[in-house]
């Protein structure tokens, strides 16, 4: 942005600027404030004096709504500790009047390499902070178990990835797991909802678009996959992606390069790809609502996560872990959770999964006035849910397990009908009391 009251410096500015940068010009700084708001701006060159405003009032007001912008000061000779003082307010640098061009290029390209390394550093760190703060990708039971160890192999694999499950078992989650323990972790990570964004914009959020490419497009734009050049993408959704774009996308993967809607230029991008879905793609391959080439582009890798209903034995490292994470968070002392209100969270079959977990934890923390949660602190709906056990009730085995998963559901399932009455339950089971105990011992420490 130049923002200077002649006219005539803004248009030689920004006819020798344009074939660089997306060029805005103002000789009124207050119609160029608003602007700030509603877009990034990397670098504004800014006169020291703008009619009847001082160049330190406006920087100061450019500062205040957008702390990344670049600031170069332009001012006469006489006027250089004015802009000294501007530096120490914030500036970046100064340009003297009349401009130099080639001066001004080289002091741009100090300013692009410094806006660059300040938005890397600045993203990486929110990324990161963002990872490990998300709800706990955690899990001892042994279906957690596999997806750890398929992490693991897949460190240094550059292959491409699909991720499976409901929502709310932490897909997004998982790609970032992937990303951050990938040699690409110091690069970009860029995710985008395929269900979120009508077929009309999603092309271009996906690969960019040249000026005037569509009513609308004003400005030209970087796609996803230019923007995470060096990184990863990740689609979430994947499933909802309309048949025209599948083919578009499977063009990318293919040959790794890019052109913009609008455009006629390939760009070539190094990318990583992670996709997700919640629906069965081999279903919807018969339906011939998916591409089988792209299915088979993107499973080279498949993981799975299971809903939370088949791993109940890590609803305690998650409350756990939510109750440690959310308390500290809004500030509130609590400390733990009863018997009774366990119980009630281990019987609920979590439509939402690990996501309404937290959720039903977080509404626990905000209602309770306790230091541990109680039953009246949970949804009624919930323990009106939760099931009551007898003689009759059902523990689910499914085809593959061992006999010893299926003896630890046993006891697991006896114990929580027995409110955790260990005598009672080793007499149901017909084992001893010292048996019990040392199963359960052994099962804390898998």
């Amino acid at each position: 942005m130049i923002i200077d009251d002649e006219p005539s410096i803004c248009q030689s500015l920004a006819f020798a600027l344009e074939d660089h940068f997306h060029v805005y010009t103002f000789t009124d700084p207050e119609k160029a404030i608003p602007l700030f708001k509603k877009i990034d701006i990397a670098f504004v060159l800014l006169d020291l004096k703008v009619g009847k405003h001082g160049g330190l009032d406006i920087l100061q007001d450019i500062k205040r709504i957008s702390p990344a912008t670049i600031v170069i000061m332009i001012t006469a000779y006489g006027s250089i500790p004015s802009s000294v003082e501007a530096m120490h307010k914030g500036a970046f640098s100064y340009v003297t009047k009349p401009i130099h061009l080639e001066e001004l290029m080289v002091l741009l390209e100090r300013a692009e390499e410094f806006y660059t390394l300040h938005s890397k550093v600045q993203w990486l760190g929110e990324a990161l902070e963002q990872a490990h703060n998300d709800y706990g990708f955690i899990g001892k039971s042994p279906k957690m178990q596999e997806v750890f160890r398929m992490l693991d192999q897949i460190r240094k694999i550059e292959s491409n990835v699909l991720i499976t499950g409901e929502s709310g078992t932490g897909k997004e989650l998982m790609a970032k797991i992937i990303h951050y323990q990938s040699p690409r972790h110091q690069k970009r990570f860029q995710t985008i909802n395929c269900a979120a964004i009508p077929e009309g914009l999603l092309e271009s959020e996906l690969f960019g678009h040249e000026r005037g490419a569509f009513t609308g497009a004003t400005e030209k734009k970087l796609g996803l996959f230019s923007l995470a050049d060096g990184g990863t993408v990740f689609l979430d959704e994947i499933g909802e992606m309309e048949l025209n774009l599948q083919g578009k996308l499977l063009r990318v993967i293919q040959e790794r390069k890019v052109s913009p809607v609008g455009g006629t230029i390939e760009k070539p991008v190094d990318f990583r790809l992670i996709s997700a879905t919640n629906r069965d793609l081999y279903q919807e391959i018969q339906n011939r609502q998916f591409r089988q080439d792209l299915y088979y582009r993107l499973n080279v890798i498949p993981i799975h996560l299971p809903p939370l209903r088949e791993r109940k034995e890590d609803i305690p490292l998650l409350v756990e872990f939510f109750l440690n994470k959310l308390s500290h968070r809004m500030g509130k002392p609590v400390e733990g959770i009863s018997e009774e209100a366990l119980q009630v969270l281990l019987h609920y079959d979590y439509p939402g999964n690990v996501r309404e977990l937290q959720n039903i934890i977080e509404r626990a923390i905000a209602l309770t006035n306790s230091s541990v949660i109680q039953t009246t602190d949970l949804p009624e709906e919930m323990k009106q849910k939760q099931q009551v056990f007898s003689s009759h009730t059902l523990i689910p085995i499914y085809v593959g397990e061992s006999i010893q998963q299926v003896e630890k559901k046993v006891i697991q399932y006896n114990l929580a009908a027995m409110g955790g009455n260990r005598r009672k339950t080793a007499q149901i089971i017909g084992i001893g009391e010292r048996t019990l105990r040392e199963k359960l011992k052994k099962y804390e420490t898998e």
